[in-house]
């Protein structure tokens, strides 16, 4: 059991959260949620004794084992994958490096000899050599081939570091696991992985994620942070968001009933307050009022921006026709022979194990970059917009954000402009910030509002999600649903591609499939899935 005692963060006076009472549960997996900015890292932090909290502490039994989700995916470049897996047993660690190093030797003393025995007994005591295999293990089925075990972290790519990282922070079946943003660069098979591992642990889990799907599979309760508290409530996700959604509506009925009891109240004692024979009952009806007033609702940070992609003209006969389309960097292969036509009302979701080939075919038919082969037509009514995955290059001149979004604007004036950031939580003086001051997720709704501004009929997005709060990705998610024309999609956000595609267009180095289908349907069917073994590299 973990419990916090009256925890308090503030930094520069600026209150996270106070007076946080709360218990955590073994045989639980806590969601913790909250806005960006809410402090849910930070709590995260307090709970491992990575930060001290302003006022309040943190209790729980000494012999319990916390393991956490490292965020530096540099920090250990210079050691091998798997001896950075077993390092998230610390004691075992120390055990496990002293023998090794010792093994490692040319010659080894009679000292050393006693002393590898004594290192020998102590492993084996630990489950030293079952838990070296459970690394590995791990380490496999997280899609890391036994080729790179032994190899330095330095020489893994990004997506891989953080597996290794997530099989770090897991291993050794530790009593309290916390994990900040677990599914980050996963791919789905990995996601789906750490889903049933969750789903069968018996210690205690807390974690903070942005995907929905994950949140609603594995957490048994949600902890929101939220109006500098946190409360904890018993479902998943969904469960919290429709049962939070009608209560805030009848607190708001309430507050509504009693301001009109009020105005009324208020009303009678006007008008009769100067009367003789009424005099009493105004008096009663004043004393009536104080007790009725209601208390302000409290604001939430919670905020969430109006996303609506509409169009100027709807597409015409012809859409986008891709043919025998290959494409390569520096000799390395990553579309090859790809094919396909669209149809009105397709919303696409692109799949591939490699990303860079999924960013490769957005690029090519956003014209960034020419292909190799093929050709690439789109119809004479379509206008096609691109939100890329790095969007760097839009944000080169350090001009004001109104500004910046003016360039974009053929016959919008500023103050339709101010209103549209405005929606998109720009508020006030918010847009006159200089763009090179904005964070990762102010550009993303930044660039929703250059789009919204073309009106185009196709919109192609790479990795839309990056860098957005659960209130961001659930307006998203809604625009993407009502926008009537054609989408293509990379996203890791598995719930955005199952409520919104009808198409799955996979490619790796080795090739295609296209299904007519949803991302679930695709992911299930057993004939796709061979399908999908043809074209691995």
């Amino acid at each position: 059991m973990l419990l916090t005692d009256d925890l308090t963060l503030a930094f520069s006076g600026n209150v996270l959260f106070e007076h946080v009472n709360a218990k955590f549960l073994p045989g639980n997996c806590y969601g913790l949620i909250g806005a960006n900015g809410a402090g849910k890292s930070s709590f995260l932090k307090i709970l491992s004794s990575d930060l001290d909290p302003s006022n309040g502490k943190v209790i729980y039994d000494s012999g319990l084992r916390i393991s956490v989700l490292k965020q530096d995916q540099f920090a250990y470049d210079s050691f091998q994958v798997i001896d950075t897996v077993i390092m998230g047993h610390k004691a075992l660690y120390k055990v496990y490096a002293e023998r090794k190093a010792i093994y490692d030797k040319d010659e080894m003393t009679e000292e050393d000899g006693i002393r590898v025995g004594e290192l020998e007994d102590q492993f084996a005591d630990m489950d030293g050599y079952n838990l070296e295999a459970e690394a590995e293990k791990m380490l496999s089925e997280l899609g890391l081939s036994e080729s790179l075990h032994e190899k330095t972290m330095e020489e893994l790519e990004s997506g891989q570091k953080i597996r290794v990282l997530l099989a770090q922070a897991i291993f050794g079946d530790p009593d309290i696991l916390l994990l900040d943003e677990p599914t980050n660069q996963l791919d789905y098979q990995s996601v789906l992985w750490l889903e049933n591992f969750l789903l069968e642990f018996q210690k205690l889990a807390i974690v903070i994620s942005h995907d929905r799907h994950f949140l609603n599979k594995v957490c048994t309760h949600i902890a929101n942070l939220d109006y500098k508290k946190l409360e904890i409530y018993v479902g998943n996700y969904s469960f919290w968001e429709q049962s939070s959604q009608l209560a805030m509506k009848q607190k708001k009925e309430d507050f509504k009933q009693k301001e009109d009891k009020v105005k009324e109240l208020e009303e009678f004692v006007r008008r009769f307050s100067a009367n003789a024979s009424k005099s009493k009952q105004a008096t009663s009806r004043k004393k009536l009022i104080e007790k009725l007033r209601p208390d302000a609702i409290p604001e939430t940070s919670r905020r969430y921006p109006y996303i609506n992609f509409s169009v100027e003209r709807p597409c015409g006969g012809k859409i986008l026709v891709v043919n025998d389309v290959s494409y390569s960097v520096n000799g390395v292969t990553l579309l090859k022979n790809v094919s396909f036509t669209l149809d009105h009302k397709d919303k696409v979701a692109i799949l591939g194990d490699n990303s860079l080939s999924k960013t490769a075919l957005l690029d090519v038919l956003a014209g960034t970059v020419s292909p190799d082969t093929g050709t690439i037509e789109w119809g004479d009514t379509i206008t096609y917009d691109y939100f890329p995955k790095d969007h760097a290059s839009f944000f080169t001149k350090n001009v004001e954000l109104l500004e910046w979004l003016a360039q974009y604007a053929n016959t919008v004036d500023n103050q339709e402009l101010r209103g549209l950031l405005g929606r998109m939580l720009f508020s006030g003086d918010d847009v006159f910030k200089k763009i090179g001051v904005l964070s990762g997720g102010e550009k993303a709704r930044a660039m929703f509002s250059k789009l919204m501004l073309s009106k185009s009929n196709a919109l192609l997005f790479d990795e839309p999600t990056d860098h957005l709060d659960l209130e961001s990705i659930s307006s998203l998610n809604k625009a993407f649903k009502s926008y009537p024309e054609i989408m293509m999609i990379v996203s890791n956000d598995f719930e955005l591609l199952n409520t919104v595609c009808n198409r799955v267009i996979e490619v790796s180095p080795a090739g295609m499939i296209d299904q007519k289908t949803s991302f679930d349907d695709y992911m299930t069917s057993d004939s796709i899935q061979k399908k999908r073994e043809l074209i691995k590299v």
